[in-house]
């Protein structure tokens, strides 16, 4: 039969050649957007003064406050338009909504000489359009200057009074104690937050007066009924679109997956199983690795329930005092944690299929020693840094040593540097054994280079290398090249690499089955996960057109991950089909539960939240937790706890030990049952915040006296975190007996 487009599309061939079409297309236009970056982001005001005359406060001001905001790592306690913690208010809406609140009162008095609450409903319609007007029509946000109203500069100077209090003093009822930062010092932050308000509530230039189409800096973001801010349809329309192709194309995915993907050729072999009778001394010198990372996680975990009984109740102290554990930096090592300790589960991978690739070892195996001492000195040197930084204890230094105070990528400019330096370290080791090989594995390759595209793409969130970023949407734009590149794109592009290794490894399908499918998923991750960044941006002050982009191509991130879970439900078949022992079993379990998590919770709860229209009124509230939680954990973490085992099992096999199973499915099942308890309550509770800030407006969802109707839900949570807590303690008990206190057979 004569061969279609169709066949030599799904080709090996074919799919390789899409996959670097596509890759290339895409990068181009990130590219691209990025280089028009400055002609759409929000301007720093030289001065923003009053009618009168009085200046407020200046470009340098707003700079500097900026920096006391990193410092003091207030976004891991509040957030920035919406970016950060849920702890604290969201400052923006903060001062947004209380300069309403202020306007209300003046021109009540002004127009009508008495209290806002004395109004007749028509009289309040009167007040709403002049508080309106001083909004909208009267405050520009310029390069050149903003001019308040004397009303508004009397609303920033009661804002400033409020925040000052707030941050010195400490605000109980929210688990933030104060007494760390210096009045002085609030008072730049409060001109950095004012010039976010004025993002979220001025318009942008040429669209004002134009009916349907007048929108803000961050694209009306948030709701506030007390001017009439609310989405718009064309958020409706993107959600309605992305629904249709997220439908369509998964039909379409399933079908290709089915008919030329995984129909087994008639002379397809099977790779022998991988058998290990020795390892080479490199890969013994990893077992050192086991116990620090295992550790490393069980601590995240400890950690992640301190602030979960914080965010249940913020008033009390929990075990320790809150002066000595504040939520916000614990947040903040919490989140640092889960990077380094599945970052350094992912090079031990690397580490240990290396040498069986090649089938040789490293001239210099005491390197590896090298790479595990430097990764310690910067994992304690930056967990120190995160505490003293935010603490107070840097103020001279806290860029370099302490944190960025910036949420997920948080860590000391030295411990950057120290973590790339290792990761480029890590990937100089590999590279240099792999290419001696005998044979190209596209599978090890794709393994690598996606390790070395987390490296590379790390640097981007460290731009410029020496100071902080003026610009607070500049800095927010390539803060998300790090985490949604990572997570929707490199990480995804190792999990599949590592899912068709594996799967070959364990004689499960045929090499070229899993190059084929692979190349298939790496597709469609390039496709949709690279310009679906832009589903981060349009609150932050980059322009509409970020909506659909993001949108349209965040709906096409699950396909991947489905077929992902087709393919690991697939190869689990197959294995109970041959009946043959599989002496890396419990690896693979990870390996499978790693798929499935992937798509619950990159795929499925990310859907919940992606979509304009839900994510405009969910941003920035619990609703983020479920997907966040377990995509990180289910998707990356798992592989990472799959290496550990793997490495385990390994050194067992080479020294004849027995390998019992039960301990690692029981651990697996804990912490799988766990994570997806776990959503339960952050969903429900995110869904209710949701409505409310559909209903009432953004600023009431983040209230206490909001969050306080739903406190049952959030003390739920003792279940999933306690059997999180000891699933990742079963890991950590099972792979250290296995690994150093092993029996002979």
């Amino acid at each position: 039969m004569k061969e279609t487009w169709l066949d030599k599309f799904m080709s090996k061939k074919g799919l390789y050649t899409s996959f670097w079409f596509i890759a290339i297309i895409m990068v181009a236009a990130l590219i691209y957007f990025t280089a028009n970056l400055q002609k759409e982001v929000p301007p720093i005001a030289k001065e923003v003064k009053s009618a009168s005359g009085e200046v407020l406060y200046t470009y340098d001001d707003v700079v500097a406050g900026k920096g006391y905001f990193q410092q003091f790592d207030l976004m891991d306690w509040g957030s920035m338009l919406g970016m950060g913690a849920y702890m604290g208010p969201d400052f923006s809406t903060e001062f947004f909504h209380h300069r309403a609140v202020y306007l209300y009162e003046h021109y009540s008095m002004e127009m009508y000489q008495k209290a806002e609450k004395e109004l007749t409903a028509i009289e309040r319609g009167a007040v709403k359009e002049r508080v309106k007007q001083d909004f909208k029509q009267q405050t520009k946000l310029l390069e050149s200057g903003v001019t308040y109203t004397d009303a508004s500069a009397a609303a920033y100077k009661k804002n400033v009074e409020h925040i000052t209090k707030m941050l010195v003093e400490g605000d109980k009822e929210r688990a933030f104690p104060g007494g760390v930062i210096l009045p002085e010092e609030a008072v730049k932050i409060a001109a950095f937050v004012d010039w976010s308000q004025m993002v979220a509530s001025s318009l942008r230039p040429g669209t004002e007066g134009k009916v349907g189409e007048e929108r803000t800096w961050s694209n009306n973001w948030p709701a506030e009924p007390l001017v009439d801010q609310d989405t718009s349809y064309n958020n409706h329309i993107v959600s309605l679109w992305e629904f249709l192709l997220l439908w369509a194309l998964t039909i379409v995915v399933i079908f290709l997956s089915y008919e030329y993907l995984f129909k087994k050729d008639e002379n397809e072999t099977l790779s022998p199983a991988l058998k290990i009778t020795s390892m080479f001394a490199s890969q013994k010198k990893l077992l050192k690795y086991i116990p620090i990372v295992s550790l490393l996680f069980v601590v995240q975990l400890f950690l992640g329930a301190y602030i979960a009984h914080l965010y249940a109740d913020p008033t009390q102290d929990f075990v320790v005092s809150q002066s000595l554990l504040p939520f916000n930096v614990i947040r903040s090592i919490h989140t640092q944690l889960a990077i380094l300790w599945v970052a350094v589960g992912w090079l031990v991978g690397g580490l240990l299929i290396a040498p069986w690739v090649a089938n040789k070892d490293h001239k210099f195996p005491w390197l590896v020693d090298v790479l595990w001492a430097a990764l310690l000195i910067v994992a304690v040197g930056s967990i120190t840094g995160l505490y003293m930084g935010a603490t107070g204890q840097m103020r001279e230094t806290w860029f370099w040593l302490g944190n960025e105070g910036r949420e997920l990528l948080n860590l000391g400019r030295v411990w950057d540097i120290g973590l790339v330096i290792g990761l480029v370290f890590w990937f100089v080791l590999i590279i240099t054994l792999i290419k001696k090989s005998a044979t190209n594995n596209p599978l090890v390759g794709t393994i690598i280079w996606s390790a070395f595209g987390i490296a590379t793409l790390y640097i981007a969130g460290m731009m410029p290398v020496h100071k902080v970023m003026p610009n607070f949407t500049v800095d927010d734009y390539y803060r998300w090249w790090v985490i949604h590149l990572w997570v929707e794109l490199t990480f995804e592009l190792f999990a599949a690499g590592v899912i068709a290794f594996m799967t070959v490894s364990l004689g499960l399908i045929s090499q070229k089955t899993a190059e084929r499918v692979m190349f298939f998923e790496l597709f469609l991750i390039m496709m949709s996960g690279t310009l679906g960044v832009g589903h981060h941006y349009f609150w932050q002050g980059l322009d509409e057109y970020w909506i659909a982009i993001g949108g349209i191509f965040s709906a096409l991130e699950p396909l991947p991950l489905a077929l992902m879970i087709v393919e690991a439900w697939k190869n689990q078949r197959e294995q109970r089909r041959e009946g043959t022992k599989n002496d890396f079993s419990t690896p693979f379990m990870w390996i499978a539960g790693s798929a499935v998590l992937n798509w619950i919770g990159a795929g499925f709860f990310g859907m919940v939240i992606n979509t304009p229209t839900i994510s405009y009124y969910s941003h920035g509230t619990y609703l983020i937790m479920p997907h966040g939680h377990v995509a990180l954990l289910g998707a990356f973490g798992y592989i990472s706890i799959a290496f550990l085992y793997m490495t385990s099992r390994a050194n067992a096999m080479a020294n004849g030990w027995v390998w019992n199973d039960k301990l690692s499915k029981l651990a697996f099942w804990l912490l799988t049952i766990g994570v997806l308890l776990f959503a339960l309550p952050t969903l429900i509770i995110g869904l209710e915040q949701t409505k409310a800030a559909a209903e009432m407006g953004y600023y009431y969802t983040r209230t206490r006296e909001a969050l306080g109707q739903m406190n049952g839900w959030m003390w739920f949570r003792i279940l999933p975190d306690s059997m999180m807590i000891g699933g990742g303690l079963l890991i950590f008990i099972d792979l250290f007996t296995k690994t150093f206190m092993g029996k002979k057979a």
